[in-house]
């Protein structure tokens, strides 16, 4: 299965996987053909920007501003887990994965699915929940697959990690909450 989702990754498709509490839609951040698709299937304003997930913080760290040593040391603490933090973005950060921001943000994750995804991949991956805009997420491999198996390419089967509510993005220099 991991070999087809690399596969369907590196040709610039969208997969649907499961996350800490819903399934996700995911791509190469990196091919804009890709994220335009997904923008489309959930019918989502590109200004709002996106979520990227990696196995671990060297996937990430380029992506990155440098932030207060303090700051970061409170975000790798509460890493892998399901924790969403907002970081100046760097140069390396393409618009169509921004938006309208001068950030990016970006979680590493614990679920052993997205953390093996992210392994093959050897990168980070789009991560938005699996609905279009201002429908509810979807929490199974069964609906995912009834509402989008003709928009979608791949859904990886598997089980949300059992959190209520999706990850809590927080400021990564102020610590803020941006979403409960």
């Amino acid at each position: 299965m991991l070999a087809t989702v690399l596969k369907y990754l590196q040709e610039g498709k969208v997969i649907a996987y499961p996350t800490e509490a819903v399934y996700g839609f995911g791509c190469d951040p990196f091919n804009q053909e890709a994220v335009n698709k997904l923008l489309q299937i959930k019918h989502r304003n590109p200004d709002k920007g996106l979520i990227l997930v990696a196995s671990d913080w060297r996937q990430i760290e380029n992506l990155v501003e440098p932030i207060p040593p303090i700051a970061l040391s409170q975000v790798l603490a509460s890493w892998p887990g399901p924790h969403t933090w907002v970081f100046p973005a760097s140069t390396l950060v393409p618009h169509w994965i921004r938006g309208k921001h001068r950030t990016i943000a970006v979680r590493v994750s614990a679920h052993p699915i997205i953390q093996e995804i992210c392994q093959i991949f050897t990168g980070p991956i789009v991560s938005t929940s699996a609905n279009r805009e201002s429908e509810p997420a979807l929490r199974d491999t069964r609906t995912v697959q009834m509402m989008f198996s003709k928009q979608i390419d791949f859904i990886v089967p598997g089980k949300v990690s059992g959190q209520a509510r999706p990850t809590t993005i927080r400021d990564a220099i102020s610590g803020t909450v941006l979403r409960p």
